[in-house]
């Protein structure tokens, strides 16, 4: 089936997008070119879990991924299902390490409706099989454990599948199961990571086994991997469905073995002018170690980085104590503001100011409203007393005197009785509207009308003023 593309540009082809079975499937990414097909003859079959082989097409039927074939087998044949075509057999075959081409069989046909049944009675057997083939293996007293049972597409053989510790001597179960199943026994031992991809099943880390699903190779996992990635040495944890070591642990260890590269060995010691400090834990890929005044236990312990403990180890080689392992710490200078937003403190407006016309406590806005105008009105005032009482006045002006007495006393008056308010808004309210009342009346009346002049004894002309 061909999905041609919107643009014209060519075509898709899905016939490399074959089933994925297990681990086996290949993606053939030239399943589009046109003749791929007959570039070779040799043809990969899968069968039952993750057992696949190559054989040859010889009388040239024309097979597609995902047809089930009648293959050549010993004796009789058997039932697979295709699962790469053309250019890329050859390539597989290299990776499997198949050179000698006489043990190479050949495709007999497309599968019939005869030969399905006959698969499909052999296959239904299979489970049964195995339980009474177990049972066989415990009463002959043999270290083994059957895994799994396959018989061929005729029915003619059956595949036993087990794993052992040991070296197991099997002949005599070969003759019980002979004589129990009459068919051919071939007997075949997987390992234990072989084992679990067959079964399959979740592991710790919430997703399907990497055995099961996507690894064609198993790699010896050593306990190395979990040295350099500082990993717990508890097998409990490490060890996976198979009780072996977790194929996982060496997908990074060789990001941890890049970056240990960048630490310093752990049987340096540093010293410095407070003591001697070995090596306790360090992470990796942080670049971070930690020190301890004790060698046996965690004391005064310092983290560094890996540059500053080597820039130690060189200080120690030329003879030079540090005062400590810590960086000295470098007072950096505070940057002059460019914008000019930047020049003024934002919190300038939350300063505690001293308002002298009210309380600091209570008055609100309009105390401090009452302040800042009474602070204009002293100071329009004050230089005019200090020039009446720098300059020698006549006796035309002397009048004046009890007039600039009693406006300085006024005003101080008012301070006093506007800084002794402020308990009570409304005596507060009563006060202003009383102040400037009597701002109002002196404004009318100015200081130099005789008239406005207090009433009482004339003040002598000896006096002075106040």
């Amino acid at each position: 089936m061909d999905f041609i593309l919107h643009n014209g540009s060519g075509g898709l082809c899905c016939k490399s997008c074959g089933r994925q079975d297990k681990q086996l499937n290949t993606y053939d990414w030239l399943a589009d070119i046109p003749g791929n097909a007959e570039e070779s003859d040799m043809v990969e079959i899968q069968f039952k879990n993750t057992r696949k082989g190559y054989f040859r097409n010889s009388n040239k039927i024309p097979l597609e991924k995902g047809d089930i074939v009648a293959v050549e087998a010993t004796p009789g044949h058997d039932i697979g299902i295709v699962t790469l075509t053309g250019r890329l057999v050859p390539l597989q075959m290299k990776k499997a390490n198949i050179k000698s081409e006489a043990d190479i069989k050949r495709i007999y046909r497309k599968a019939k409706p005869v030969d399905m049944d006959k698969y499909n009675e052999a296959k239904s057997r299979e489970h049964d099989t195995m339980i009474r083939a177990r049972q066989i293996a415990l009463d002959l007293n043999l270290n083994m454990k059957i895994g799994d049972v396959e018989y061929q597409g005729d029915g003619n053989k059956a595949i036993f599948y087990y794993i052992a510790d040991e070296r197991v001597d099997f002949r005599q179960l070969i003759k019980v199961l002979a004589e129990a199943f009459h068919v051919r026994i071939e007997m075949k031992q997987i390992g234990a990571r072989q084992e679990a991809g067959r079964i399959g099943g979740i592991g710790p880390c919430g997703r399907e086994l990497c055995c099961a699903t996507w690894m064609t190779s198993f790699v010896s996992v050593s306990t190395s991997a979990a040295r350099f990635q500082d990993i717990s040495l508890n097998p409990q944890k490490l060890a996976g469905q198979c009780a072996k070591l977790k194929c996982c642990l060496n997908y990074e260890v060789d990001c941890y073995v890049e970056a240990q590269k960048r630490l310093p060995s752990k049987e340096i010691e540093l010293e410095t002018k407070d003591g001697i400090f070995y090596f306790f834990k360090a992470d990796i890929l942080s670049n971070q170690i930690t020190y301890s005044s004790d060698k046996n236990i965690p004391a005064n312990l310092v983290t560094i980085s890996g540059r500053r403990a080597f820039e130690i180890i060189g200080l120690n080689r030329r003879g030079i104590k540090p005062e400590s392992l810590l960086e000295e710490t470098r007072q950096q200078e505070p940057k002059k503001p460019v914008d000019l937003l930047e020049q003024e403190s934002l919190t300038r407006f939350d300063r505690n100011r001293k308002n002298k016309g009210g309380d600091n406590n209570g008055g609100g806005n309009n105390g401090n409203a009452n302040g800042n105008r009474n602070k204009k009105k002293k100071k329009n005032n004050r230089p005019q007393g200090g020039e009446q009482v720098a300059t020698p006045q006549s006796k035309e002006q002397q009048p004046k005197q009890p007039q600039d007495r009693q406006s300085r006393s006024g005003g101080t008056s008012r301070q006093n009785s506007e800084q002794q308010g402020g308990q009570e808004q409304g005596e507060r309210s009563q006060r202003n509207n009383n102040n400037r009342r009597n701002f109002r009346n002196n404004k009318s009346n100015p200081q130099g009308d005789k008239s406005t002049a207090p009433q009482g004894d004339k003040p002598a002309q000896n006096d002075k003023p106040a």
